[in-house]
């Protein structure tokens, strides 16, 4: 099992609330609706929480300011995923998710990669 993981900060025009509201009632239903497509086997948005224990963190650490969320999207493994956005519908799901994540995303200020979990 491999993690798809992103660490999301906001489209400027944004509020943290509104970002995270969009994310939760738009994004998120839209990407869950195909997620068999995209041969997804879950899904967790982790949302921030505006708490002054964030400031006392990155500062006692000299730490960037915290991301506003992180998705997590498991796949059985990197030739799953590869498969998904190699077919012509993953093709298209993935523009259209894309687009969707320029409302409420600012791509420049994010990060992505893949993750394999190790329990402890």
């Amino acid at each position: 099992m491999i993690k798809f993981v992103m660490c999301l900060t906001r489209h400027p025009n944004m509020t943290r609330e509104q970002f995270q509201d969009y994310w939760k009632n738009n994004h998120g239903p839209f990407f869950m609706k195909n997620a068999e497509a995209m041969r997804a086997k879950k899904y967790v948005q982790s949302l921030t929480v505006d708490t002054p224990l964030n400031e006392g963190l990155r500062n006692s650490r000299g730490m960037l300011p915290e991301y506003d969320g992180v998705a997590e999207v498991w796949f059985e493994s990197e030739a799953e995923l590869i498969a998904a956005m190699s077919s012509p519908e993953g093709q298209k799901l993935s523009a259209a998710l894309l687009e969707d994540e320029k409302i409420f995303i600012d791509h420049s200020k994010s990060s992505a990669f893949i993750v394999k979990e190790h329990e402890l």
